[in-house]
Parts: C-alpha cells; sequence; structure tokens
C-alpha cells in the first residue's frame, strides 16, 4: 500500500539533504548570501539522477556566462543608469531568444545566463538604479554560492541514486524498433490492419520518438560515454524515423495497387531477419536489448543481401529497397543500443560529426525576446519611479519568469501562474518557519529538522506526476524567501518587501505572457510546414552542398519543433517531405548527369510551377525514358520515382499550398 509513495519520499528526502549540505557549508565558509546555495541546491535537485546532474552542469555554465556578461555591463557603463538597465534588459531578451531556439538543458543554460546577470546587478544597485562597482566580487561570490549548490546536489544524487535512465532509453528505443519492424513485416505480408489503420499507428509511432529527445538528453548527464559518443543517440533516432518514412513506402504502395502480389512481397518478406520480426519478448537470445551487437551484424547483412535482390519492375525494386532501408536504419538504432550496453559499448561504431545547430523558425524566439525586453523594462522603470527598496528582487524574478517559461509557447502562461502560485505557498511556509519556529532553535541540526518539515513533502510533490510546477516552485523560492544566515534576523517588514518582491516580479511575468501571448499552436505548425515546403522547392531548383549533405537533420529540426498540439496529419506531412527530399538526393546520384537528369530536373521543377498532378505526369514520363534504357541502376532510379510519385499523390494537398506561410 506505501509502495507508491516510497519513492516519493526517498526523492523528498534527498532534496532536503542537499539543500541542507549546501547551507551547511556556506555557512561554514560565511559566504555573505548563503540562501543562493541552497536555492540552487533546491532548483538542481530533479527526481531523475541524470537530469539533475546534466542540469547542474548546465546551470554552472550559464551561472558562469551570466556573472561576465553583469561584469562587462558594468565595465562598459560605470556612470551611466541608464545605458546599464538599458543593456540589463536587452541581454535578458537575448537570453530568451536563445532559451527559445535551444532545446532541453542548453534552454535552461541560456534562461540562467539572463537572471543570473540580473541576480549581480540587483546586488549592486541602490534604491534607484545606481551602481556600487562591486559587478566583479558579487559575481565571484554568486558563482561560488551557485556552484556549491550544484556539487551538494550532485554529490548526495549520486550517493543516493544510480541511476536507470540508460536502461530505460534502451528499453524505449528496442520497443519503438520493434513496433516499427513488426508493422513493415505485417504490411508486406499482406495480413495486417488496412492502410488507414497502419497510417494511424505510424504517426502514433512517430509522436513517440518525437518524445525521446529529452530521455536522451537526461542519459547523457549519467555518463561521459554516452556524452561524448551522443551522437550516435541522434542517428539511433534518425534511424527510427528513417524506418517509418521505409515502412509508410511500402504500405503506400501497396494500397494502391491492383494486384499487391505482382510486387513480389513474399520475396523480400523471406530475407527479412526473423529475429527482427519476433515480439520483443520473444526474441530469445538475440535480444534487442541485451546482445544489440548481433542484431546490428543481422540487419547490416540483410541490408546487403536486399540490395542486391533481383527485381523484374519498379514496383519490386521499391519493396526490395525500402526493406534495405529499413534494415540500414535499424543498425543505426542498434548502434545506439551498443552504445547503452554498458558492457559493449566500446564495440560502437564511429558516429561522425555533431549535427549542426537547426532553427526551425525564428518568429517564436524573437516575440519571446521581445517580451522580456518590455517586462524588464517595465519593472525597472517601475522601480526607479517608485524608489522600492526591494525593486531590484522584483527584477531579478520578472526576469526568471519572463526568460525560463518562454520556450513552454502556449503552456508558458499557465506555467508562470503554477510557479506564482507555488511562490505564494512558500511565502506562507517560510513565513511560518520563520517567524514561529527558527526564534525557538539554536543549532544547525535543529535549523535542518525545521526546513525537512517543508522540503520533504515538497520534494515529494515535485516526484509525482501532477502539480509539478507548484511543488518546484515553493522548493525553489522556500530557501531565498527564508534567507537563512549565520545571524538570522527576524525582521517581520524585511520579510514581507521581499516576498511582495518576488511576487509582484513573478505577476510582472504572468501579464506578460497574457498581453503578448505567445504564437498559437496551429499558426507555428503552419509556419513549419510552409517552411519545409520552401526547403524542398529549394532543394528542387537550387540543390546547395550544405543543403543535401544535412537534409535530414534540417527536415527532423522543423519535425522536432512541431508543437504537441500538431495532428497526427501534420506530423507525416514533414516526415513525407522529409522522406520526398531524401528520395529526390538519391535518386539524382543513382542518374548522375546527362539527358536523364535534365529530363527529371524539369519534371520537378514542374511541382512548383505546375502543380502536383503534372508533376506526376512529368515523372512517368521519366519513367517511360528510363524504362527504354532498362539497366539495373536505372530500375533503381524507377523505384525511386514511384516513392516519389506515390508520396505526392498521398499528401496532393500539403505539397500543392502556398509556401510563404
Amino acid at each position: 500500500m506505501l509502495a507508491p509513495v516510497v519513492p516519493l519520499l526517498l526523492f523528498g528526502l534527498r532534496l532536503w539533504g542537499s539543500v541542507s549540505l549546501a547551507l551547511f557549508i556556506a555557512f561554514w565558509l560565511q559566504l555573505d548570501n548563503a540562501s543562493w546555495a541552497g536555492t540552487t541546491a533546491a532548483i538542481v535537485c530533479q527526481p531523475q539522477v541524470g537530469a539533475s546532474l546534466r542540469k547542474g552542469w548546465f546551470r554552472l555554465l550559464g551561472t558562469f556566462l551570466g556573472a561576465v556578461a553583469a561584469v562587462i555591463m558594468t565595465a562598459c557603463f560605470p556612470q551611466d543608469r541608464i545605458m546599464f538597465l538599458t543593456a540589463l534588459a536587452l541581454w535578458g531578451a537575448a537570453c530568451a531568444t536563445a532559451a527559445t531556439l535551444l532545446r532541453n538543458f542548453a534552454a535552461y543554460a541560456a534562461a540562467l545566463a539572463g537572471f543570473t546577470a540580473a541576480i549581480i546587478a540587483a546586488d549592486q544597485l541602490g534604491p534607484v538604479g545606481g551602481l556600487n562597482g562591486q559587478a566583479f566580487t558579487l559575481a565571484i561570490a554568486r558563482t561560488s554560492e551557485i556552484g556549491i549548490g550544484i556539487v551538494c546536489a550532485g554529490v548526495v544524487l549520486g550517493l543516493t541514486d544510480l541511476g536507470a535512465v540508460r536502461r530505460r532509453l534502451a528499453l524505449l528505443f528496442a520497443e519503438l524498433g520493434n513496433e516499427i519492424t513488426r508493422g513493415f513485416a505485417r504490411t508486406l505480408a499482406l495480413t495486417g490492419a488496412e492502410f488507414a489503420e497502419t497510417q494511424t499507428l505510424r504517426r502514433t509511432l512517430a509522436a513517440r520518438v518525437i518524445a525521446l529527445d529529452p530521455v536522451i538528453d537526461q542519459s547523457l548527464g549519467e555518463s561521459s560515454q554516452l556524452r561524448y559518443h551522443s551522437p550516435v543517440l541522434q542517428q539511433g533516432v534518425d534511424g527510427l524515423l528513417a524506418a517509418l518514412a521505409a515502412w509508410r513506402n511500402v504500405a503506400v504502395m501497396l494500397s494502391r495497387l491492383s494486384s499487391p502480389r505482382a510486387a513480389k512481397p513474399d520475396a523480400v518478406l523471406a530475407r527479412l531477419p526473423e529475429p527482427l520480426r519476433l515480439p520483443l519478448e520473444q526474441s530469445g537470445v538475440v535480444s534487442w536489448v541485451d546482445r544489440p551487437e548481433i542484431m546490428r551484424a543481422i540487419c547490416d547483412a540483410a541490408y546487403f543481401e536486399l540490395r542486391a535482390l533481383h527485381a523484374m519492375t519498379p514496383p519490386a525494386r521499391l519493396l526490395a529497397d525500402q526493406a534495405a532501408a529499413l534494415c540500414a536504419a535499424l543498425s543505426q538504432l542498434f548502434n545506439a543500443l551498443v552504445l547503452l550496453d554498458q558492457h559493449n559499448a566500446r564495440t560502437v561504431r564511429g558516429e561522425g560529426g555533431a549535427r549542426r545547430l537547426q532553427i526551425p523558425d525564428w518568429l517564436p524566439a524573437l516575440i519571446n525576446g521581445s517580451r522580456a525586453f518590455v517586462t524588464i523594462g517595465s519593472v525597472i522603470l517601475f522601480w526607479i519611479v517608485t524608489q522600492w527598496s526591494s525593486g531590484g528582487l522584483a527584477i531579478v524574478f520578472a526576469a526568471i519568469g519572463v526568460i525560463l517559461f518562454a520556450p513552454r509557447a502556449d503552456q508558458a502562461f499557465a506555467a508562470a501562474m503554477s510557479f506564482m502560485i507555488g511562490t505564494m505557498c512558500a511565502a506562507v511556509l517560510a513565513a511560518i518557519i520563520d517567524f514561529a519556529v527558527l526564534p525557538r532553535l539554536d543549532t544547525f541540526p535543529a535549523f535542518c529538522l525545521a526546513i525537512g518539515l517543508v522540503l520533504v513533502p515538497v520534494g515529494a510533490g515535485m516526484a509525482q506526476p501532477r502539480a509539478t510546477v507548484v511543488f518546484a516552485a515553493t522548493a525553489a523560492t522556500f530557501t531565498p524567501l527564508l534567507a537563512p544566515a549565520n545571524e538570522m534576523s527576524y525582521d517581520a517588514a524585511s520579510f514581507y518587501n521581499s516576498a511582495l518582491a518576488i511576487v509582484g516580479g513573478l505577476g510582472a511575468a504572468v501579464l506578460s505572457f497574457s498581453l503578448l501571448p505567445p504564437l498559437s499552436p496551429a499558426y507555428r505548425t503552419q509556419r513549419l510546414l510552409a517552411a519545409a515546403l520552401r526547403d524542398l522547392r529549394r532543394l528542387i531548383l537550387r540543390p546547395q552542398r550544405r543543403m543535401v549533405e544535412d537534409w535530414n537533420g534540417r527536415l527532423y529540426g522543423r519535425l522536432m519543433g512541431l508543437p504537441d498540439q500538431a495532428t497526427p496529419l501534420e506530423r507525416a506531412q514533414l516526415l513525407t517531405a522529409s522522406a520526398v527530399g531524401a528520395q529526390i538526393i538519391e535518386l539524382r546520384r543513382a542518374i548522375g548527369g546527362g539527358a536523364f537528369r535534365e529530363e527529371l530536373d524539369d519534371a520537378l521543377a514542374a511541382l512548383i510551377q505546375q502543380g502536383v498532378a503534372s508533376a506526376v505526369d512529368h515523372l512517368a514520363g521519366v519513367d517511360r525514358t528510363l524504362a527504354a534504357a532498362e539497366t539495373p541502376i536505372l530500375l533503381r532510379a524507377r523505384a525511386g520515382i514511384l516513392a516519389i510519385s506515390e508520396a505526392l499523390t498521398q499528401h496532393a494537398p500539403y505539397f500543392a499550398m502556398s509556401a510563404t506561410a
């Protein structure tokens, strides 16, 4: 009965231990603002150890960048209050923009760089914004305090939790790959579900593949080996998406043939290794997760056998080539599973270079940056006009709210509101501990027991799936509201003034999301679909070398940028655009130069100039030309033309839409 509660309470104890250890070291070193050490430990502490360690590293990086920025701004404008505060608002805007463009913990580092600069600036500003010239000293102090919190959280979590995300990621990879492969085999056997049902299944699987991204980022925090070989994990995701594309190509073609058996699917199915088609729990000795290097070798052998399979017609050639593409994609997946297997990770194959950063869409990031500039600037003006003694603290938490939640897009307002509610709860709890409990206590162990009354249940709340933002806000803001020090001060007016500044700053962030809301998910989706269409048209008309080399990375980046609210059809359209582009690249390589290439380019240009129907007719003409000069290479090119034509026909409304959204 208590089994589900035990892991929650264990995390609550870890949170309490991390904060207590950080405060103890900060008190022992007699740092001037020990609360930032405890606050950092509470923020970095996450239910997954990999997430905690990864977040800690990025928090340290973001803190360093923010501290450097604060020192530089102070050095540039030592006597100019207006220019310094303007530069601070611009820095916050730049960090909000970067936090939107980046993903996962890298986005968190960018956000932290923004409000770390605000923290240091607030500490050196007077009641109306005058600098005291202590930026460098404050930067060192705050960085030290934050570093202590990061290290303490990492030590406590590392000693109490060995981490399991590596195994969990391997199981997710294997489960998705197994489902895709069995669906592919059932489609070849012509005994599976109807095309509409398999289409729905593929679109659901695509959404699950995209959801692997944050789990991969957590796994990188648990192992330096995984961080070093991180491109291998990304290639595993690419392999899953490529396998889905191969399944889609086969399913679409078989659904359109009047006699599917004429394409010889049985011959292709017979060469698809049986271990790939078995359910995961029945794979025996050659297990997907436990023996991935054997499965990788099986996929490699099957790839070459399927590529060499004799075929007489374009449909038969297409089936064999798509089955080979499936095996190549699974080989990438098993290479990732080899890396995740601690006993065989040394046999992982070379991964190539890291992927270029892909920007799915600049507009949401620019809007978030503009919102951050206006919000921070407005709070600064309010502070100067009112000469509020705690105005600097209001600026800090306005920056935290408007930068930290900006990447959440349409969920930003709700998340910021939940964070403010959690902060209000923290203010109540801190007031109770500060004025009713701590005055009766004299020792540090007693102090730790007192804060444990709050942190343990709040930590348990963070580890459960509901209202996590509220509990995280309570944990993060409890320590700065309590403001522990070697010599405690129980000044009620100062406490309530600080609490009002924190809640007021967060309220300004909440108001900014209401007055300048993010782009709607539907509009962002349409922009990404239109951008993918522009990419495809540029590939057709002006195929630059860089675009050709990184085509999948570019389109997969747009796919990862789709909002959660995007429909399965919209994900399928983007994935199809990626598959069509990849087919065009392979088709051009197969045909080479000469008259065939000119005719193919004219047929592809017809897609842009005359529409889908005309492009399909022109591609049929290219197919007839290639059929007259039949060779094995040209038969493979005809199979590629068939795949492109089927994709254009299936998603004709999408490929005919305007690319100017």
